[in-house]
């Protein structure tokens, strides 16, 4: 019973392995399978991908425009990957852009 409660385990983790789709190697079909990308996110993937292909998500979020913080993390929860990695946002990116620089008031 517990060999195939492994078995059954095992073969999960690895069709869940064979799921992420590469950002730089998917077709525009593959692309279409993840929850959240449609034709219109699908085109400027790849019309920037023909530019050069994408170093990281930074360069990704960068360059593709309607793509940020909180959607690279849902893309990458569904399996989207750049150069193989998940994303994992960098610690402070989203709190500088959201936070007023300090000391731009003058106070008298």
């Amino acid at each position: 019973m517990i060999k195939k409660i492994l078995a059954s385990l095992l073969a999960l983790m690895a069709a869940a392995a064979w799921a992420a789709v590469d950002v730089n190697t998917a077709t525009v079909a593959d692309l279409d399978s993840i929850k959240g990308i449609g034709p219109g996110t699908s085109s400027k993937l790849l019309e920037e991908r023909k530019a050069s292909p994408f170093k990281n998500w930074t360069d990704m979020i960068q360059r593709v425009p309607g793509i940020g913080d909180k959607r690279a993390a849902k893309l990458s929860s569904e399996g989207l990957t750049v150069n193989g990695e998940a994303y994992k946002p960098v610690a402070g990116q989203s709190e500088e852009k959201k936070k007023p620089a300090k000391g731009s008031g003058s106070k008298p």
